[in-house]
């Protein structure tokens, strides 16, 4: 038997620490969209009304997680569903369960449009989120304040002249904010390895 001595050398091990890079995984799309929605839940309860008309950032922060991960036609329908429940949630509307149903519109409308072979740049600057902000937004205010003149039996010249008008406004100024910051969201994701 070996004698060991406090004072006997002893021999170190090397360690050698391996950094492996993130690629993003198989379920990247679930993160970036929970984290843009959630952001896009925050502002859609501190932002204030400018003239009647709030941005619905929820739709303008699905926009660009779907401009972001591409999602499948299934993939966009959970997103609209997520998405609409936060609707239903946050909302002061008198018939707050619409959001379902219109944000899975909207969701699947950005999916169809992020996936057409379409050039949509002028110059260096692509125009697509902006374009889907601004379709998607429509698409999915329209399908809620028609839901609501029915549920609600609300006259024509109401659902006509008070209820588009908003969707067409809230539309303009999703198309704005959707296109403003997708990029630095994009630069974010990317360098994390959570994007394109």
């Amino acid at each position: 038997m070996e004698n060991l001595r406090p004072d006997a050398p002893v021999a170190e091990a090397k360690q050698t620490a391996i950094v492996v890079a993130g690629t993003g995984g198989r379920y990247r799309w679930v993160a970036v969209t929970a984290l843009l929605l959630a952001m896009g839940t925050i502002l859609r309860l501190v932002s204030p009304s400018l003239g009647g008309i709030t941005p619905n950032w929820t739709i303008a922060m699905y926009c660009i997680a779907i401009n972001l991960i591409r999602p499948s036609l299934k993939q966009a329908i959970g997103i609209g569903l997520v998405a609409g429940a936060i609707g239903a949630v946050t909302s002061k509307s008198a018939f707050p369960y619409g959001n379902f149903a219109s944000e899975v519109v909207g969701a699947v409308i950005c999916t169809v449009l992020v996936s057409l072979p379409v050039r949509t740049a002028i110059g260096r600057l692509d125009l697509r989120p902006a374009i889907c902000g601004a379709l998607s937004t429509f698409a999915s205010g329209f399908t809620f304040v028609t839901l609501l003149k029915f549920v609600l039996a609300l006259p024509l010249n109401v659902y006509l002249y008070a209820m588009l008008p908003v969707v067409l406004a809230v539309a303009a100024v999703n198309t704005v904010i959707t296109q403003m910051l997708y990029f630095p969201a994009r630069r974010i994701f990317a360098e994390r390895g959570n994007a394109e």
